[in-house]
Order: C-alpha cells, then sequence, then structure tokens
C-alpha cells in the first residue's frame, strides 16, 4: 500500500528502504535531468509527462534542481523545504529528523475550540517558527485552544500574508525549517493546544510558479480566479498533486486540521468534487486524533457541511461566517461600501439572523452583486459556523489596514467581543485583539521590479476613489515600514489598557468554557431565535437540551431598558448595569425552559 501511495507522489520522497524518489510530471518536456549536489541524473520517463529517478545514500538537506533541455535549472514544484527563495535549489528532508515529544497527542474535541489566528512574520518582533514558541504558554494561560497559522508555504520574497505561495509543500525558509515547525507544533500540543494551517488550493502566486513552463496543462486553458490561472483539478497529475498536499501537511507535520482558503474558486468537473475528495481521504487516513477541516466559501453553500445520524462531519467541519462580521461590521461602524452595502438596510436585523440561523444571506439577492446568495441555513448545528469580529482579511484588505478597535471604539469592541466569545457558535480571534492591539495589519508583499510596480499600482487603484483613502496614501505593499508596522506590539500587554483588555478577555473565555461548551456538545440545530432588533440593538436567544441562553446588546448612543430575559445572568458589561446602557450586553442562562 505504501509504495502505491508513494508512486502517486510527486517530489523526493523518502522510501522504506532509504533512497529518495525523485518523481515530476512534466507534460510540457521531452526530457528533464536531476541536478543533486551538482551532479547531474538522466531522469526516465515513466509515462503521460511523468519523469523519475530513485537515489541512494542521499543525507538530509542535500540541494537538488530539476534541469531542462536548455540548461535552465528549476526548484521542485513539490518542494519539502528550500535552502533560500523560490528561485534556488530545493533540498532532501528526513521525515523522521524530528523526534516529537508529545507523540501520543489526542487533540482536542471541536466544541472546545477558541481559534486565535497568527501570521508568524509578524506574530513576533523575529517573525520564526521558533520565536513563536514563547508566546504559547501565554495563550494557553489565556485560553486559547487551537491556533490557525496563516499560510506558510514559500512565497517569493521574505515578507507574504502568505496566500502567493508557489512551493505549496515547503514551509517558508524565512521563517525557519521543517522541524522548526514541528517544533512549534509540538510545543502547542505540550500546552494543550491544537493547531491547523490555512491552505490555498485555488491559485499559486505570481513570483517563482514554473509549472506553466514544465507542465502548461497543469492550469486551465479557459478559467481564471482573480488571482491567475484556474487549476485542472480534473487531470490525474494535478489531483495527485493537489489531494497530495493536505495530507501532507496533517500527516508529516502532525496538524490538527486545515483551513481552506476560497473554496469558491475551486472549479472541478470532475465527481466527486475534488475538495469531497479531500475530505473523505483525510477523514479514510487519518483516525488517531479529531480533525477538524473549515472553509472560507463567499456563496454561503452547506453541501460540504453534512453531519451523520451522530451529529459528526463526514467532510468538512464548519465554514468561515464572513456574512456575521460584515453584518456586525456595519453595525457597529455604519460602513457601507463594496460588500457592506448588503447590509446597509438593517445591519441589526442581519445580524441577529447570522446569530440565530448561521448565514445572514440565504438566498436572498445581494445588492452589492446583483444575484442570489446562499442556502437555507436554519438546520446547521452552532458549531458548523466559525465566527469572528475581525480576522486577517477584513482588517488586512483595508487601505489603511485599521483594526476595529480604531473603527468602532474600545467601549463597543469590548461587547462585540463577548457577544463573539458567549455565542455558541465556535468564536475566532484575530492575533492582538485579546489585549486590544491598534497596530494596523496591512497588506505587504516583498516583490521587485516589475511585479512590485504592478502590485504597489494595483492596490492604489482598488481603493482608490474611496472615502479617506485616495490611491496615493495607499501604503506601498512593498515597503518594509508596511510589514513592520504590521507587528505586533506587545509592549502594550504591560500598559493599564492592554491588562485591562486581557484580564477581560481571559474571563470570557473561561466562562465560555464553564457554561458555554457544555451546551455544545450533541446539539444539533441551531434553534435559535430572533427576540427583538432596533437601531444599533439585538436581542436573541438560542434552546438546547439543557436549556435556553440568551443574549441581549446595546452599542447605541441611547440607553434602554434591561430586556427579559429568562434565567440567571452569566454575563453583564458594564458590570453592574442594571439597564442597557450604551455599549453594553448581558447574557443569560435558563435551565429547562425554551425561547420565548
Amino acid at each position: 500500500m505504501q509504495s502505491e501511495q508513494v508512486s502517486k507522489q510527486w517530489g523526493a520522497v523518502r522510501l522504506e528502504t532509504g533512497a529518495v524518489r525523485f518523481r515530476l510530471w512534466a507534460s510540457g518536456q521531452q526530457q528533464m535531468t536531476l541536478r543533486v549536489e551538482g551532479h547531474d541524473y538522466p531522469m526516465q520517463t515513466a509515462g503521460d509527462g511523468w519523469f523519475d529517478i530513485t537515489l541512494n545514500d542521499l543525507p538530509a538537506g542535500a540541494n537538488y534542481q530539476y534541469v531542462l533541455a536548455d540548461g535552465t535549472a528549476l526548484p521542485d514544484p513539490a518542494s519539502r523545504a528550500q535552502q533560500g527563495d523560490v528561485h534556488g535549489p530545493s533540498q532532501v528532508v528526513d521525515p523522521h529528523s524530528y523526534v516529537w515529544q508529545y507523540p501520543e497527542w489526542q487533540g482536542r474535541p471541536w466544541e472546545e475550540t477558541v481559534v486565535y489566528e497568527l501570521h508568524i512574520g509578524t506574530f513576533t518582533p523575529q517573525g520564526t517558527f521558533r520565536s513563536a514558541i514563547s508566546k504559547l504558554p501565554y495563550l494557553a494561560e489565556l485560553g486559547i485552544t487551537q491556533i490557525e497559522v496563516m499560510p506558510v508555504s514559500q512565497t517569493g520574497g521574505n515578507r507574504n500574508w502568505g496566500y502567493d505561495g508557489v512551493l505549496l509543500y515547503a514551509p517558508h525558509s524565512a521563517y525557519g525549517t521543517p522541524d522548526d515547525f514541528k517544533a512549534f507544533i509540538d510545543a502547542a500540543h505540550g500546552l494543550g493546544i491544537s493547531v491547523v494551517l490555512d491552505i490555498v488550493l485555488n491559485h499559486f502566486g505570481p513570483e517563482g510558479n514554473y509549472l506553466p513552463r514544465l507542465s502548461p496543462d497543469f492550469f486551465h486553458p479557459d478559467r481564471m480566479t482573480p488571482w491567475g490561472n484556474g487549476i485542472a483539478y480534473d487531470l490525474d497529475p494535478v489531483r495527485a498533486f493537489i489531494i497530495g498536499l493536505p495530507l501532507y501537511w496533517l500527516s508529516e507535520y502532525r496538524l490538527d486540521g486545515l483551513r481552506f482558503d476560497a473554496i469558491d474558486h475551486i472549479e472541478d468537473s470532475r465527481q466527486p468534487h475534488v475538495l469531497e475528495e479531500i475530505a473523505t481521504r483525510i477523514r479514510e487516513t487519518i483516525t488517531d486524533r479529531p480533525i477538524h477541516l473549515t472553509t472560507e466559501d463567499s456563496r454561503n453553500g452547506i453541501d460540504l457541511h453534512p453531519r451523520d445520524e451522530r451529529g459528526q462531519p463526514p467532510l468538512f467541519t464548519a465554514e468561515w461566517n464572513d456574512d456575521l462580521h460584515n453584518a456586525l461590521h456595519v453595525f457597529a461602524t455604519g460602513e457601507t461600501h463594496a460588500y457592506y452595502e448588503d447590509f446597509a438596510d438593517a445591519p441589526e436585523v442581519w445580524l441577529a439572523r447570522a446569530l440565530t440561523e448561521g448565514f445572514a444571506y440565504q438566498g436572498e439577492v445581494s445588492p452589492h452583486s446583483g444575484k442570489p446568495r446562499g442556502v437555507n441555513s436554519r438546520n446547521q448545528p452552532p458549531l458548523a459556523f466559525v465566527d469572528f469580529i475581525q480576522n486577517h482579511d477584513q482588517v488586512g484588505n483595508r487601505a489603511q489596514g485599521e483594526r476595529l478597535i480604531t473603527l468602532a471604539g474600545a467601549e463597543r469592541t469590548r461587547v462585540l467581543l463577548a457577544m463573539l466569545l458567549l455565542s455558541p457558535h465556535i468564536p475566532l480571534l484575530f492575533m492582538g485583539e485579546e489585549y486590544g492591539e491598534t497596530h494596523p495589519f496591512l497588506f505587504f508583499t516583498d516583490f521587485h521590479g516589475d511585479l512590485a510596480r504592478a502590485v504597489r499600482e494595483g492596490r492604489a487603484k482598488e481603493f482608490a476613489g474611496h472615502t479617506g483613502h485616495d490611491g496615493e496614501d495607499v501604503p506601498d505593499p512593498n515597503a518594509l515600514t508596511t510589514f513592520t508596522a504590521s507587528q505586533l506590539d506587545w509592549q502594550k500587554l504591560t500598559s493599564e489598557s492592554g491588562k485591562s483588555w486581557l484580564r477581560f478577555t481571559r474571563q470570557l473565555l473561561l466562562l465560555r468554557q464553564q457554561a458555554i461548551v457544555p451546551l455544545l456538545t450533541g446539539a444539533q440545530a441551531c434553534q435559535g431565535k430572533v427576540l427583538h432588533t432596533a437601531p444599533g440593538y439585538i436581542a436573541v436567544c438560542w434552546h438546547f437540551a439543557q436549556g435556553t441562553l440568551s443574549l441581549a446588546l446595546n452599542v447605541s448612543d441611547r440607553t434602554l431598558p434591561a430586556p427579559e430575559l429568562p434565567g440567571n445572568t452569566l454575563f453583564v458589561w458594564p458590570e453592574g448595569a442594571g439597564a442597557l446602557t450604551p455599549n453594553s450586553i448581558i447574557v443569560c442562562f435558563a435551565e429547562g425552559e425554551a425561547c420565548r
């Protein structure tokens, strides 16, 4: 069985014998040569555009490249590690070189999940896997149960969000080695934190992608994504590359799950769809721990998120709920440009619906696109949705990268954070949110020449005409200062403001584990109900087998009477408030009662 799986793998794979098999699909080439540490070896043709060769006695770290007939030397498209940048030699990796300190890690159940999204390059001043390890005890003590790492695949340059990856199997050398990433994951497991990785299967970045030269058929001739050529998922060699990628990351790095970026741009004509096949293969292959698979999909679909008779997900676990964020953003800031116009008419109504039913748009026509969007999500369990009040996209895709605390103010943001952490959906925090970080998170790259100019001009054009964001004011993505401005300010933790925010977040996370998580075990349909809405005000409830969870919040500038929520008060802010003053929230639980 292992030999059959290896025969379908791209790249340099160490066999049980200790030899290394190099395998490449280069349908656009008649001959290929493998160059290892300066020595050339003609590769054998294996039919249908495949080339391979097996070499003995190759140490870990040996540099290699694929050489075309004209002498051009290229990195391995399935490189497991790079000596330097995306254009240089790839390296042979020993998958067993890292000795796991916590090999018996069993993972954590999904209902306990509190996601903390971070970017390795800006999370610490050093921006490496190893330096990030020093912050893990802090996250564990805070109450974080899952870290979601933004994409780490090798990209052009040293600075990038990660969504421009081109060597998708290789951890970015600027962050460290494969063993460094394993050490980060291992250390998190030792502290009881699961780790998931954001991966991109919908496109390749603009610098260092040599697949069009090796195998032009890898890309679909008639399909484009917003970021480049569409991928030909229906072809067997392409499918092997794409399906092998998530299995590799989960198996090789002992990750606890994956987040699949923008799956609405993964078009596949084969059945089963490549995403369904990926999820099925993962569930069949990795059975020693819970694997959590989340998706980002602007279409608001539920087909990839079914539940079996036990309430478990046979395919994908949950969906990022952009609707909730977008409705909340309009509710909190009043901004209605771009896609926010979909929620401009009654943001409190849309927000209440997203909290109680999952998606806000369930087939209604979007004013922004002019087309219907979404399906009925009322019967999805609350665990099928990952909610957030900010994330890398929603902050970083603003011209100035402002966080919600800057746009809505500290007190309003506190109330919305409480709503996020005490709702029955799975909450996600963006790094620094827990202590009131005010540094922006900007869009940054490290491109040069014509590509740098194109990215800079494209970014400025994107925001031309936006109120307060004239094109010339948009930070240059390639400037080092754009990157450094996006790094977390850990000194803020020592300030009174930072300490206050951290106490607030810790209190909410402790309460979530004590009062909310027990409700979620076995929870099926959302069973939510909107009690009342008004401008700046919502009151909602959710019914569970154990009773009813109710929540009311007010971000308007007027004081409202305290709502009649059933049961005992779990949380109120500001503390001691007898009414819903501006920027206030109350959460209650009534044992055994239904929503009224």
